[in-house]
């Protein structure tokens, strides 16, 4: 086969010396056999050609989205290519998938189904010691809060500590702080939950005060809440 050259991409989206081939954005013909216009083009010499051209035309195009079956087509492909498209906005070229043979997209298919099972049973397994370091990690945040505010509800307690430990909810128990259950982290937990469920702060927001403004409002609000819940008598 002919050298084939690749448009100029950027960020690592291919490996040096990798085949690549384009979705174009507008109207291309092959500037060998005339055909077109090509849903999918090689730049070879700086002029746009067909897969059939370029000895592609038997390949078959899997679109991204599952990165183990993409491995594996690729695996199992003697020959392959990374199919891009130019992103305007963001001035750079995007993968969209890959051209593989299609026996080896059938192989790799075959290789998939037959680990299914075990993938889903160690997502399971998976999800499930997730669950529990959370369920510890929650009951380890509210006791710090009774700790530092032994007035504060057991009840309350809890439901702040699940609310700021959410997994994947990018709140302050989520934090490296929040992990290691630093002070700071523990009183800003519970210093938000006041501010909501203590004080008119939400209605302020919707009535279209400032957020800025509205926790200066109800600054001393919190800062009794806090008080009251700190200075517990022994």
């Amino acid at each position: 086969m002919a050298s084939l050259s690749t448009p100029p991409i950027r960020n690592g989206l291919v490996a040096v010396g990798g085949l690549v081939v384009v979705q174009p954005l507008r109207k291309r013909h092959c500037a060998g056999c005339r055909c077109g216009p090509l849903a999918l083009l090689v730049v070879e010499g700086g002029v746009p050609r067909c897969l059939d051209c370029v000895d592609l035309g038997h390949l078959v195009f899997l679109p991204r989205g599952d990165t183990a079956l993409t491995r594996r087509a690729r695996e199992e492909s003697a020959l392959s290519a990374v199919v891009v498209r130019f992103n305007r906005r963001r001035s750079r070229y995007e993968r969209q998938g890959v051209l593989v043979e299609e026996a080896g997209l059938a192989r790799a298919e075959e290789r998939c189904l037959a680990d299914a099972e075990a993938r889903r049973r160690r997502r399971v397994r998976d999800a499930g010691r997730r669950a529990v370091e959370d369920v510890r990690f929650a009951e380890a945040f509210a006791a710090e809060i009774r700790r530092l505010f032994p007035g504060c509800p057991e009840e309350r307690a809890r439901t702040i500590a699940a609310h700021a430990s959410l997994r994947g909810s990018g709140r302050v128990g989520r934090s490296a702080a929040g992990r290691a259950l630093s002070e700071g982290a523990v009183v800003s937990a519970v210093a938000a939950s006041v501010r909501h469920g203590d004080t008119p702060y939400d209605q302020l927001l919707m009535s279209g005060v400032p957020r800025h403004e509205a926790r200066r409002r109800i600054a001393v609000g919190v800062e009794r809440v806090l008080r009251d819940w700190r200075d517990v008598p022994a």
